[in-house]
């Protein structure tokens, strides 16, 4: 990362502003909010993982053992092609995401969209444009801007915002399963108005999105835009929740102590 220029010393002896991870100063060395060391402590969503929604997998085996995709894809595979994501939501990268998406830090744009360009690189290179993940309008209003086309901007291909989500509904971070898919079922449309800008309406495009938990939100973008016409559609996030296929996520549950009589005395 570059070093921050003078002024950026002068403000720290004023403010003293804090990272939106930690919490603590953060001095010079930094990237926009965030200090240095918690860029570091990212964990970046390495292989082996599902060459489809790219559910990062217990090992390599387990990626011969499916044919290149998980259990999920397999038994109901998703309306996008390929999905990528930069690292896995948790600790750090959780708190730079809700920093820009709920606290209206938009300069974490630049340095995210950066790495999710980094790690979405062959997605990005087979497409024509990418396409923000579009919030309600009364979302947007109340929010100020849409964290999904800040980071959309920065990947350095043209952007094209056909989706429409009329329906409101609940907030997907509220939401768990099944109930994420019910949410967004039917809730974006294909809309052409304001998309003059493109002569021609690209064929393969690229989903963005700050953060893949379920996969419904893209699921249904996906398959918006195949109702389309689109050919080939990628996903790329920021981040991604995520615990890797066929590990265990239930905490072993403790022994019980064992039953002990109190000894009986008489009463006096």
């Amino acid at each position: 990362m570059e070093e921050p220029p003078w002024n950026d010393w002068v403000l720290d002896a004023l403010f003293a502003p804090t990272c939106v991870a930690c919490r603590r100063r953060l001095g010079p060395a930094r990237e926009a909010a965030v200090c240095r060391q918690c860029w570091n402590a990212i964990r970046i969503v390495r292989p082996p993982w599902c060459d489809r929604c790219g559910e990062p997998l217990r090992s390599w085996r387990t990626l011969a053992e499916v044919n290149g995709q998980c259990a999920r894809c397999l038994a109901q595979p998703p309306r996008y092609d390929q999905a990528r994501a930069f690292g896995l939501y948790e600790g750090a990268l959780r708190q730079i995401v809700r920093a820009l998406k709920y606290r209206g830090h938009q300069s974490l744009g630049a340095p995210l969209g950066g790495l999710m360009r980094q790690a979405g690189w062959d997605l990005l290179s087979q497409a024509e444009a990418v396409v923000p993940v579009p919030l309600h309008p009364w979302r947007r209003l109340r929010r100020g801007f849409n964290q999904a086309d800040e980071l959309a901007r920065r990947l350095g291909l043209p952007v094209w915002r056909p989706l429409r989500r009329w329906s409101l509904g609940a907030p997907q971070a509220g939401l768990r399963g099944e109930h994420r898919r019910r949410n967004v079922r039917h809730a974006y449309t294909v809309s052409y108005a304001g998309t003059s800008a493109f002569s021609k309406r690209p064929r393969r495009v690229v989903l963005i999105d700050d953060v893949m938990t379920t996969g419904a939100t893209l699921d249904a973008c996906g398959g918006a835009l195949r109702d389309a016409g689109v050919e080939w559609v990628g996903a790329l996030t920021a981040a991604r929740a995520s615990t890797p296929i066929g590990a265990s996520t239930a905490a072993a549950p403790r022994p019980r102590p064992p039953r002990t009589r109190r000894p009986w005395t008489p009463h006096r």
